[in-house]
């Protein structure tokens, strides 16, 4: 197992990958994600034509799978045929445009982020891709040297945290929930609907005619978010909240855990190890963005990308924007002019409603520095 050593060349993209861009293994796993489909036989190499989705092969010269754009080796023709999502081909298409506006929108209505002075981080050493499956702890130091737990009692704060210990991190076990657990969803509901973040994101939602109501829009998101289904074994052991803001542990590693206020608890707790970093985003102010390698409790994160400093309302709505307008592909984004991607998957073993797929899992995967 190699020492630590901090990375001196600056990574210009990607918080979770390789920057080659013909090496695609991630260094950030890729959680619950659904097959792609087999390539087509007679598909032109250079074009993705009967292409969209398949399997990625180093073999071909240019590539058609869902993360070819951060990795810039998509085909030419991989926007016209294959970047469409959900109502692309309507009136009610949401262009990227439009995301990158209702996303800065988003981030200026959060007033509910932390102050600079309300959090101070300690990022430490920064390790290179390449050496984040060694499982070294190069940082002697929590992440976390001050947070002004004051953030805690505002309505949305509170209310996000009281979910957080309403579920078992042990993927195969079944989650049950109690009256006053159900009840602690539909108040944090009604809390983030309350703030001008989800106001603005159901205007915009309501403008591009996917919501009626909402009404409509909220049991919807509880939905998605809320809504049990089975990572294994059979028991309805999972949900898109608990993997992205609790965390879960699958086959002897840790999967989501994607949220800083957690971080910051269990690491309070003794209960999380702060390893190391190959990302520190690019913003002077909150929220900013983190991917880091950690320990917790005995099971190891090789990469965990988190928003820091932001409101839970805040990650909410992105994460949700990003899971309705782009179920399952990358999401091009812009927070205070810098531009950020999020990944999010569907969950294709079951659905709810007519037929809607609720969140495997949505994290940021990459931004330029």
């Amino acid at each position: 197992m190699r020492a630590c050593m901090p990375l001196i060349v600056a990574m210009l993209c990607s918080l979770a990958w390789a920057e080659d861009p013909n090496e695609p293994e991630p260094f950030l796993e890729l959680e619950e994600e659904t097959e792609a489909p087999s390539s087509h036989l007679y598909s032109a190499p250079s074009s993705c034509r009967d292409r969209c989705q398949e399997a990625f092969d180093r073999h071909q010269p240019c590539h058609c799978d869902a993360r070819c754009p951060e990795f810039g080796n998509c085909c030419k023709d991989f926007e016209s045929l294959c970047g469409h999502e959900g109502f692309s081909y309507s009136s009610d298409a949401i262009t990227k445009e439009e995301l990158q506006s209702i996303s800065e929108k988003i981030y200026r209505a959060d007033t509910n982020k932390a102050q600079k002075e309300d959090v101070i981080i300690n990022s430490q050493n920064r390790i290179s891709p390449s050496e984040t499956r060694d499982q070294v702890d190069c940082c002697p130091e929590p992440l976390f040297t001050y947070v002004n737990e004051k953030l805690f009692s505002k309505p949305t704060y509170a209310a996000f945290i009281n979910l957080l210990n309403n579920y078992q991190r042990a993927t195969g076990r079944g989650e049950h929930f109690s009256a006053q657990q159900l009840a602690e969803q539909d108040a944090f509901l009604r809390e983030v609907m309350k703030t001008a973040v989800m106001k603005e994101l159901y205007a915009f939602l309501h403008h591009q005619n996917r919501y009626s109501s909402e009404q409509e829009f909220v049991s919807d998101l509880k939905n998605m978010w809320f809504g049990l289904y089975s990572r294994g074994n059979g028991e309805e052991d999972s949900s898109g909240f608990e993997h992205v803001f609790s965390g879960e542990v699958k086959k002897g590693k840790v999967t989501g855990f994607h949220n800083w206020i957690r971080f910051y608890m269990q690491e309070k707790e003794g209960l999380v190890d702060y390893y190391s970093h190959i990302y520190d985003g690019p913003w002077d102010s909150y929220p900013d963005v983190l991917a880091m390698q950690f320990n917790w409790d005995g099971y190891y994160k090789e990469v965990g990308s988190a928003f820091i400093g932001s409101s839970p309302e805040f990650e909410f709505a992105l994460y949700s924007l990003c899971f309705i307008a782009r179920p399952g592909k990358v999401c091009q984004l812009s927070l205070g002019g810098y531009p950020l991607a999020i990944q999010t998957y569907t969950w294709d073993k079951s659905t709810y409603g007519n037929g809607k797929k609720y969140i495997a899992t949505a994290y940021v995967v990459s931004s330029t520095q």
